[in-house]
């Protein structure tokens, strides 16, 4: 019988002996399925895997190389994800799918160092000043760093916009009143003071920011807080497993307040989970549709979810459809790099996301939004796409394939914001 350690070694062997351009490329894939922000992790997760898995099994991967994808749940601990990085490193990853803010900005220098393009699940302003341009204090040059859709600053600059706007409409008196919430964290602290420089900019008054942790938990406290301040517009930076919390408290506690989810902090799983309590909340989506609206690349997304969904029957949040298109980016990118027989590397890679404008996955048209990337601007869009999540019964029994289907819950579009390019907003 063969031993384990004899297999390897074969297989080591195997992988020596076969050409360079027959060799597997190796990607790693950072994902938290088991840590604080997993009830996001997991859908978003799911969703690269699933397009790394679809792109080996229908294109023959990357130039006739099929993606050696190494997976690993970090459970959001940024030191496991420094490390798990010096272990993939050292396994000539060419490329990451990574994921939280602290950790990925914690790696900044190292994927600087080794050019490695790192794709987040953060989308911290920092890292979006490529050229290291903006003289902004503890904003370093991230010239490998992408991700896909707007940068946290940014949602909450264009939802801020249009809350202005809401509040005007609604014909309401007086200057509206905005507070930030969330944990004490670099995730939910990375738009803080972006969002209150702008709302103090559109006429807001600014209240002192109310913080609660970033796992599920009684905060009543915060929601009297909220009512005594008398807050109009409250943006909850933290994602949805403790926003829920929140929500849930508040409608307990009568307070009526415009709840702005960050990009992470809504989605249709909080939506049944959170029941009525999440009705009316508004938050910003990546793509230019969601689950089962018809659009010309919704077919190819439908395909990639039977690699894991063989049946067709599963519900993808908002957070799956991201994360296909970050996969996609991605690939394309190395595509990019192996035109014309040149080599996948990192900086090729890198290049490869400059060599577009306007740029959508080819078969993913009408899904996932435009992108342009420069060498010294990773602001990969400026749209900023609204939508208000709608409860209008009981979510307690049905899936959420079946509440979305009769009409129980559904995402409501709002209004698309597009903002300046404004350099001063570089980084920031």
């Amino acid at each position: 019988m063969l031993t384990r350690k004899t297999l390897l070694a074969a297989a080591g062997v195997l992988a020596i002996s076969l050409p360079a351009a027959a060799q597997p490329i190796p990607v790693g894939h950072l994902m938290d399925n088991s840590g604080a922000t997993s009830d996001v992790g997991v859908p978003y997760g799911q969703g690269v895997s699933d397009a790394l898995r679809w792109v080996n099994a229908t294109r023959n991967g990357v130039a006739g190389r099929q993606l050696n994808v190494l997976g690993f749940d970090y459970g959001y601990q940024a030191p496991r994800a420094v490390s798990q990085y010096q272990a993939w490193s050292r396994q000539n990853v060419v490329a990451i799918q990574g994921w939280g803010t602290a950790d990925t900005e914690a790696l900044v220098r190292f994927v600087t160092r080794d050019r490695i393009p790192y794709i987040s699940g953060s989308y911290s302003a920092a890292l979006t000043d490529a050229g290291g341009r903006s003289g902004r204090q503890g904003v370093e040059a991230a010239p490998f760093n992408f991700f896909y859709g707007p940068s946290y600053s940014d949602a909450l600059r264009g939802m801020l916009i249009w809350a202005k706007q809401d509040w005007e409409r609604r014909g309401q008196q007086g200057r509206p009143k905005y507070v930030h919430m969330g944990a004490n964290h670099p995730y939910p602290n990375s738009p803080k003071a972006a969002g209150e420089a702008l709302a103090a900019e559109l006429g807001f008054e600014v209240l002192p920011a109310i913080q609660f942790a970033l796992t599920p938990g009684d905060y009543t406290a915060q929601c009297l807080t909220l009512r005594q301040q008398g807050a109009n517009y409250a943006y909850l930076g933290n994602t949805a497993g403790s926003n829920i919390s929140v929500l849930r408290a508040c409608q307990t506690a009568g307070v009526q307040v415009q709840f702005l989810g960050n990009v992470w902090g809504m989605d249709e799983n909080a939506m049944k989970a959170a029941g009525a309590a999440a009705n009316g909340v508004v938050f910003p989506v990546r793509t230019a549709v969601v689950w089962g609206q018809d659009a010309p690349g919704m077919q190819a997304m439908q395909a990639i979810s039977r690699t894991s969904d063989t049946a067709g029957n599963a519900y993808r949040p908002v957070h799956y459809l991201a994360g296909v298109c970050a996969a996609m980016l991605m690939v394309e990118a190395m595509d990019t790099a192996a035109a014309n027989n040149g080599q996948i590397t990192g900086v090729r890679i890198r290049d490869g996301f400059y060599a577009r404008q306007n740029w959508v996955p080819q078969g993913f048209e009408g899904v996932c939004v435009p992108s342009t990337f420069t060498a010294t601007d990773h602001r990969g869009t400026m749209r900023v796409g609204l939508y208000r999540a709608r409860v209008t019964g009981d979510t307690s029994s049905g899936t959420v394939a079946e509440l979305m289907a009769n009409g129980t819950m559904k995402l409501e579009p709002v209004t698309t914001i597009t903002l300046d390019r404004r350099n001063d907003w570089l980084g920031w």
